[in-house]
């Protein structure tokens, strides 16, 4: 799934660690985050998007992301 976090922690100046320590889990859930390889809780999206002062759908790019799956779904119909 497509997202932002590592683009909006890097504007903050923040590294994977810190972003870690912020929202409670460990540095390698924030790398697997960021290659799109992890889809989080509802809690720890919601967490994310707290310290970026974003909503979870913008940091999820949700809208983008269900298009996506719109559209590759309409190819199995």
């Amino acid at each position: 799934m497509k997202n932002r976090v590592r683009e909006l922690r890097t504007e903050a100046g923040m590294t994977q660690q810190q972003l870690a320590d912020l929202v409670h889990v460990s540095s390698r859930t924030i790398i697997s985050l960021e290659k799109g390889q992890y889809n989080p809780s509802l809690l720890l999206a919601y967490r994310l998007a707290l310290v970026f002062r974003t909503t979870v759908e913008d940091l999820y790019c949700l809208a983008e992301n269900k298009e996506q799956e719109d559209r590759e779904n309409e190819e199995w119909t």
